[in-house]
């Protein structure tokens, strides 16, 4: 039965209420109205509604307060008729107030007084309510019976209140009260209207503050916050956080086109100066067509390799770089730059302590990159004698890469910035350390993707370790 009875709601929602719902709220998202508007029309709703529910309990309360008036005059007879007689025509002094009362032996049903003018006939809405007819109005009955015992005999008092002074006397009441409900929702929702414009004000505000903020002025336009303690507060702060965000995104893009732009201008002039040196005297002056070849050709793959490593972290900006991850020894790996290092760096002493076999997941080439982008900083900041230690160690299941130098080390404020796109220290520019400030972001990215770590130990003029570990295998 209670399976049947949900399916029927269900079917019901289904089939009825769903669609009306929905064709309600297409109508209302057709009309364009204000946030103050809405938030008024549910005020009036929901005092509609509470009125409602006032009025019905009130019903029933006063209903019920009148019956237990009639009630107790109704016990006040039924007591005074235990000390009279049936046959006395006293018996009921409430007659005009609306209680009549029949009396009749339980047993044998004999009526021994009735001053009741109503039929028990009519149209029965609760348990004792009836609507009794008459030639001028519908008389509201309520019909309530007492037992009580006399000269031991059981004898019935059957009463009848005639409520029909106090049903019209209730909905005159009623009347009186709902136009006063009315006039007080009128002037709750008006003033609740200019409540809600100015409670809905900032945002009006914020608005107008949005729909100025442009690539200008992204630096000084900020929501704002003062005055609000509510959540159009929070909002206020979680909009103007996002824009903070935007600002340096936006700041970060900007520098990285500015830095990009440098790393290219100087090649190119490179190369269009040799260019131009080529077409007044190269054709005749061979030392001059060698240099130039040799110049353009380094500038070449200067740039190619620049425009590699941009577009390495374009495509991880945008999160299209994909990595092919497997599970390999990493040993082989290390072993294998270990030589190559030895055949490029032959003027440094290269060290190798411990390589031991130990199993990663990830994409072989990207960590081969990382790991040369450390080796490759080793060799550039270091001079001829100097030693680089590359090692690879299990500690209990973790793959740990150390690569370590004897170099010119790194002070204190340049670590927080290391990582930064085209950043390099001044020593290093002093210098004139070729790069562009790249590598070591790229190493980050990548290594940051195989969930590794990177520890830095450098002290200046003394060297630098940059200590890599991926995780164990799970």
């Amino acid at each position: 039965m209670k399976n049947k009875l949900l399916n029927g709601l269900r079917n019901f929602l289904k089939k009825i209420w769903t669609p009306l719902q929905k064709k309600k709220d297409a109508l209302i998202g057709r009309l364009r109205l204000s946030m103050s508007y809405r938030i008024t029309l549910n005020y009036l709703k929901l005092m509609i509604i509470n009125g409602i529910i006032f009025m019905a309990v009130f019903l029933v309360l006063y209903l019920n307060v009148q019956i237990e008036e009639y009630r107790n005059l109704a016990e006040e007879i039924v007591t005074e008729l235990k000390q009279k007689e049936l046959s006395d025509k006293q018996i009921n002094p409430y007659a005009e107030r609306g209680v009549h009362v029949m009396v009749r032996v339980q047993d044998s049903q004999e009526i021994l007084y009735d001053d009741t003018d109503f039929t028990v006939k009519g149209f029965l809405f609760f348990k004792n309510l009836h609507i009794e007819p008459s030639d001028k109005e519908h008389k509201i009955v309520i019909n309530e019976t007492f037992l009580f015992e006399m000269d031991n005999k059981n004898y019935e008092a059957i009463f009848s209140y005639n409520m029909t002074k106090d049903y019209n006397r209730m909905w005159k009441l009623v009347l009186n009260m709902i136009l006063l409900y009315a006039v007080i929702v009128y002037f709750i929702l008006r003033e609740a209207r200019a409540q809600n414009v100015k409670m809905l004000a900032p945002i009006q505000e914020m608005s107008d503050t949005v729909n100025r903020i442009t690539v200008n002025n992204l630096q000084s336009e900020r929501l704002n916050v003062e005055g609000m303690k509510d959540e159009l507060k929070d909002l206020a702060e979680t909009f103007n956080e996002s824009l903070n965000r935007l600002e340096l995104s936006y700041e970060s893009q900007k520098q990285f086109v500015s830095d990009a732009s440098h790393e290219l201008r100087t090649p190119i002039a490179v190369v269009q100066g040799y260019a131009n040196m080529l077409k007044r005297w190269g054709s005749k002056d061979e030392d001059v067509l060698a240099e130039s070849i040799e110049a353009i050709s380094n500038e070449a793959t200067q740039m190619q390799d620049l425009v590699e490593k941009l577009l390495f972290l374009s495509r991880h900006d945008k999160k299209t770089l994909k990595l092919n991850k497997s599970r390999f020894d990493i040993q082989p790996v290390v072993e294998e730059m270990v030589r190559e290092t030895k055949l490029v760096a032959h003027k440094r002493v290269i060290e190798s302590p411990a390589l031991e076999s130990v199993y990663v997941y990830g994409d072989k080439q990207a960590i081969k990159q990382a790991i040369r982008v450390f080796i490759d900083n080793a060799q550039k900041y270091t001079e001829d004698g100097d030693t680089i230690r590359i090692s690879c160690e299990n500690r209990q299941g973790d793959c740990v890469i150390t690569v370590e130098d004897t170099g010119v080390g790194m002070k204190r404020r340049d670590l927080d910035n290391i990582f930064n796109r085209f950043y390099r220290a001044d020593d290093v520019r002093n210098r004139k350390i070729e790069g562009h400030g790249l590598g070591l972001s790229i190493a980050k990215l990548i290594i940051m993707s195989h969930t590794g770590r990177i520890k830095i130990r450098t002290q200046y003029t003394k060297g630098t370790s940059f200590i890599v570990t991926f995780p164990k295998l799970r």
